[in-house]
């Protein structure tokens, strides 16, 4: 089992994140998990700089963490609810 998440992280890799209302807020690198219950809690971007609304977010560190729970779909891209991140 633990190959296959290996294989669905490794598709995500890359996939353009975008708010419901199609601000491309840049590309998927990484996950943070709760230690504990291994459940997945943030997403990490590398931020489209060229967006005027990821300019408006807060970038730490030059990459942007949008909560785990604005997921609203995967698919060709990773799409995520605009209320919760901005």
């Amino acid at each position: 089992m633990a190959n296959r998440k290996f294989v669905i992280a490794e598709q995500l890799l890359g996939k353009e994140v975008v708010t419901t209302d199609g601000f491309d807020l840049g590309k998927f690198v990484d996950v943070e998990l709760n230690e504990i219950t291994g459940k997945l809690t943030t997403l990490i971007v590398d931020p489209n700089v060229d967006s005027e609304f990821v300019n408006k977010l807060d970038v730490k560190d030059g990459r942007l963490k949008v909560n785990y729970g604005s997921v609203m779909a995967v698919n060709d891209f990773i799409v995520v609810d605009r209320k919760s991140v901005a």
